[in-house]
């Protein structure tokens, strides 16, 4: 079973059909599996960048501040104690916390195919041809993707997702800084992507290299 789709040029002008693997674009949507992949995604690349020192890594505190017994005061073993000014802290965070969550390979690629099949269910994927640049120019850049909007996916509100399945540079370079529009690589694609942006664009190789990587 498949699921025809059209393929456009740069202009936007469809040029022929494209038969759609269902198993990777016409998946049931699951909730809960979304829900789970995605904070499983999101915990993974989380970076511990809070960290307080305990008394062991405070600098200083070597010297007894003053003597055991005789001066009327508390016995006090070291400076950096968690009680005193300066001392260490006793239960702030740590960079030892651990963020990982596990989660299968099979639901994780589950939960692609799902956020593609809910791009294809809404009208909101298109399949170019090809993405190539002779020169590095925003401005073709942005007059691709405005054909793509006006006469293809119909916007109001610029929200691009653009996966290419070569590293063409002068693609990348001349995209990157039209605002509501990020472009990563075929092998960068991940469900956070999918989901934050409304709308996909991928290429025609796109589509092959992902059906012969999970047509299996």
């Amino acid at each position: 079973m498949s699921i025809k789709i059209k393929v456009y040029n740069q202009s936007a002008e469809a040029v022929k059909d494209l038969d759609l693997s269902a198993k990777l674009f016409g998946v049931k949507p699951n909730n809960e599996l979304l829900h789970q992949a995605l904070v499983a995604q999101m915990a993974n690349e989380r970076q511990v960048l809070a960290h307080t020192k305990d008394r062991s890594e405070v600098r200083g505190g070597g010297k007894k501040p003053w003597k055991q017994k005789g001066t009327g005061r508390a016995r006090v073993g070291s400076s950096r104690s968690p009680i005193w000014i300066g001392g260490g802290i006793v239960f702030g965070p740590t960079k030892d916390r651990n963020f990982k969550k596990k989660i299968n390979q099979k639901m994780k690629q589950k939960a692609l195919f799902m956020a593609l099949s809910d791009k294809v269910a809404n009208d909101s994927l298109v399949v170019l041809d090809n993405l190539e640049f002779k020169d590095y120019k925003t401005k073709l850049f942005n007059a691709m993707v405005t054909a793509v909007e006006k006469k293809v996916l119909k916007n109001d509100r610029r929200n691009l997702l653009v996966v290419n399945d070569a590293k063409n540079e002068k693609a990348k370079y001349s995209g990157r800084n039209l605002a509501g529009v990020k472009i990563i690589n075929l092998e960068n694609i991940n469900l956070v992507d999918l989901l934050n942006y409304k709308n996909l664009l991928l290429t025609e190789g796109a589509v092959a290299t992902l059906t012969t990587r999970y047509q299996k």
